[in-house]
């Protein structure tokens, strides 16, 4: 792979980032802006976890193993863009009054669902360098970073639940994930026979 991939791969995360910096610059956030600039980060969020659950599928349909040194990269950039949505959360809407936010995540349920998803995936961020894959061994890390689907799963209803019309987007999102799924099951199957063959 050639050098300036992984450094061009990583600049295109930031793209979302600079292009919400412009928004604001600009104005172009609407007559409420804190509350699009959240759903612009939840949005965000959720695209970089489809990219980075999609890695592993894309990897065995096109032959290209070597895709996979992106798949740490674009999953902590998921979590990154989470982490920017729950500040700007605490930050711009709540202005860090901790006893609504409580109030929020035991009252809202899609609150409650993306804090489910958050916290889901601190320990896979902690746990995603090649230091902590020894520590845990391969079999204990894997084990924990399936957790990842659940993240996924949430984070879609999360964002069912805050539309209040138009479903499209939640319902294409929550299409892709179901595919992903699914592919890991067929995949799962297909390693296990193919084990069980050799044996």
């Amino acid at each position: 792979m050639r050098w300036y991939i992984k450094p061009l791969v990583f600049t295109l995360c930031l793209v979302p980032l600079a292009w919400l910096g412009w928004l604001w610059w600009d104005g172009g956030l609407g007559a409420n802006p804190i509350e699009a600039n959240n759903r612009y980060l939840g949005g965000w969020s959720l695209r970089f976890l489809l990219f980075a659950l999609a890695v592993t599928p894309l990897r065995e349909l096109l032959g290209q193993p070597a895709l996979v040194k992106f798949r740490r990269m674009i999953g902590l950039f998921a979590f990154f863009y989470i982490t920017l949505h729950w500040t700007s959360y605490i930050v711009f809407d709540q202005f860090f009054d901790w006893i609504e936010i409580w109030k929020d995540i035991t009252k809202r349920w899609y609150i409650t669902v993306g804090m489910f998803a958050f916290l889901i995936l601190i320990p896979l961020a902690a746990t995603s360098t090649k230091g902590m894959i020894k520590r845990l061994g391969s079999a204990r890390w894997n084990k924990l970073h399936r957790l990842v689907y659940l993240a996924g799963i949430a984070g879609v209803f999360h964002f069912y639940m805050i539309i209040k019309a138009d479903f499209r987007e939640p319902i294409v999102y929550g299409t892709i994930l179901a595919v992903l799924l699914g592919y890991r099951v067929v995949l799962t199957v297909k390693r296990k026979r193919q084990r069980g063959q050799r044996a």
